[in-house]
């Protein structure tokens, strides 16, 4: 009784230290040591479903390769395995995620395999069809004018190209209490599965599928061009 009552004090003592990092640390832009910690969080905690997510990927060796939203480095860490003779970019707005997934892929970096740039996706700093796959795992919740960020995606994607968009929940009946939390703690942009493939082929995506597994709120949307 009393090792019961020890357990569940210790994991409310922890889930609430988690809440504080995570506001304290910004995910909508983390930064400082609150942001590294939830960063590196995010690397463990994102890991399945961007697992589940990249198996939409028909890779070629060669692929040219982007990740919007890079965080703590990890998914470009997952993707040099498939791309040997290509090339990933990671592309960040927050300064603290672009310090943590350089650390985090420091020798595919030495190695001329990587590059890690400051960026937002309202203005992508690459020539138009740069890239031949893009993804971005839990970053869409937070972009600022969606319909055309994403048309700024489909800007840099090649023809024949493959778009992944990568979230753990979307607007849907069930969704637990601690995500619907939150959603409104954070101002969290949440579509419905219908909604985001208007949003997809509004921006100009020849194609648009939208991919969810069942029993969990995850869903990858995947566009072509």
């Amino acid at each position: 009784m009393h090792q019961w009552i020890g357990k569940e004090s210790e994991d409310i003592m922890a889930e609430t230290r988690e809440s504080e990092i995570t506001k304290i640390g910004n995910p909508r832009k983390p930064q400082g040591k609150a942001g590294e910690e939830m960063l590196q969080r995010m690397n463990e905690s994102h890991y399945e479903v961007t697992g589940w997510a990249l198996e939409h990927f028909q890779w070629n060796e060669k692929d040219q390769v982007l990740d919007i939203g890079c965080g703590g480095g990890e998914t470009l860490h997952r993707m040099a395995g498939h791309v040997p003779q290509g090339h990933l970019t990671g592309a960040d707005y927050s300064a603290t995620s672009v310090k943590m997934s350089k650390e985090r892929n420091k020798d595919l970096i030495e190695q001329g395999k990587m590059e890690i740039i400051e960026a937002s996706v309202e203005k992508l700093p690459f020539e138009a069809e740069a890239f031949d796959k893009i993804i971005t795992v839990e970053s869409f919740y937070f972009w600022p004018e969606p319909l055309e960020n994403l048309k700024e995606v489909r800007r840099v994607l090649k023809k024949n190209g493959t778009f992944l968009l990568v979230a753990d929940i979307y607007q849907k009946e069930g969704l637990p209490e601690h995500a619907l939390e939150n959603i409104k703690r954070y101002d969290l942009f949440n579509p419905t599965k219908e909604q985001f493939y208007e949003l997809f082929r509004s921006a100009g995506f020849t194609q648009a599928q939208v991919h969810t597994k069942p029993g969990t709120d995850w869903i990858c949307v995947e566009g072509k061009c």
